[in-house]
């Protein structure tokens, strides 16, 4: 068995990681994986971002090959912020770009439901046949048990992005604030762990009276799982995100997972693995949200930890395990 996946990820982010993944189990399968679409033994292309190769894409289609399309969501922020022309420019490209191949694809892999109805809400159905299969994990890897100790002497919330500039900024401005109004409820300081690429000058630009940041910088992807064994809390700081795959990361590490009720979070977060709060007012306009309401949620989830513990890891089990998803990516490339 032979699937083509386009474009060939790396760096930094979740969609590299996740192909990282998802790639070794179809290798260990028998599913020879590569990035050839000129190969004549190809069964089936996975396109999981934007790629420049349509014209081959085309011709795979026209030869009998399945087009399998991975969909995120779209970009937006770029319109309700000024992240500079170029950043404009490149995010309209890669949303009509995502929306000529979904045209043309055989079969449609939505990352979530919130995915689905976006992209249906803003493109309409599409004629492919599609299905929601979330991102997923080596729970086998990654657990609650191995290195990484949380601090006895002060609450630790995590907040892992791949970058946190260009128009990323609110989630971090959010985190502060969120460790600072935590301060002032609890019994011990609180710290913020920021993982991930942030810009020297928005380093400057911060503002956190009370609250102690720790900048971990950009980590290898073998690190994350000590990262989210050393921490109390996960903050998903990115608004309307599809399937961050730091959250399951979090989650099958036993890590609860605190945001608001944007985006997928809310179908993620079930049960006891974690808490979703009302954003409180138009989170596609970048109004200011409830940041209150978010404490709380964050105070609920530490007041009853080693609950909210057990039910992340749980989540992770139940919906989360890179076996299953790759079952279904399976059955719709090759099924």
């Amino acid at each position: 068995m032979s699937v083509c996946i386009l474009p060939k990820l790396a760096g930094l982010g979740g969609p590299a990681s996740f192909a990282a993944r998802l790639t070794a189990v179809l290798v260990e399968r028998g599913v020879e994986c590569h990035s050839d679409p000129q190969r004549m033994d190809t069964q089936a292309v996975l396109v999981m971002g934007g790629t420049r190769q349509v014209g081959a894409l085309w011709q795979l289609k026209r030869r009998g090959v399945r087009i399998v399309q991975r969909l995120n969501g779209m970009n937006w922020i770029h319109k309700r912020m000024r992240t500079g022309w170029k950043h404009y420019v490149r995010s309209e490209a890669n949303n009509m770009l995502l929306a000529t191949i979904r045209r043309y694809a055989d079969r449609i892999i939505y990352q979530s439901g919130f995915s689905r109805d976006w992209w249906q809400t803003v493109y309409g159905s599409a004629v492919a046949p599609g299905r929601v299969v979330y991102n997923g994990v080596d729970t086998r890897k990654l657990t609650p048990e191995g290195s990484g100790q949380k601090p006895e002497d002060r609450y630790r919330v995590l907040l892992v992005e791949g970058h946190l500039g260009g128009g990323n900024e609110p989630g971090l401005h959010n985190g502060i604030e969120l460790c600072r109004q935590l301060a002032g409820r609890l019994d011990k300081p609180v710290e913020l762990m920021v993982v991930g690429d942030v810009p020297t000058t928005l380093r400057g630009e911060i503002q956190a009276e009370g609250v102690q940041i720790y900048w971990r910088g950009v980590v290898g992807r073998d690190e994350i799982p000590e990262l989210d064994r050393s921490a109390h809390l996960l903050f998903s700081a990115d608004l309307n995100a599809a399937c961050p795959n730091a959250v399951i990361e979090a989650l099958a590490c036993g890590l609860p997972v605190v945001a608001f009720a944007t985006g997928a979070l809310p179908e993620m977060l079930r049960g006891d693995a974690g808490l979703t709060a009302p954003y409180g007012s138009d989170y596609w306009r970048l109004e200011p949200p409830d940041m209150a309401r978010l404490a709380d949620a964050a105070a609920t989830v530490l007041a009853d930890l080693p609950r909210y513990q057990r039910g992340a890891r749980a989540q992770a089990e139940a919906l989360f395990d890179i076996q299953q998803v790759a079952d279904s990516y399976l059955d719709v490339l090759l099924g």
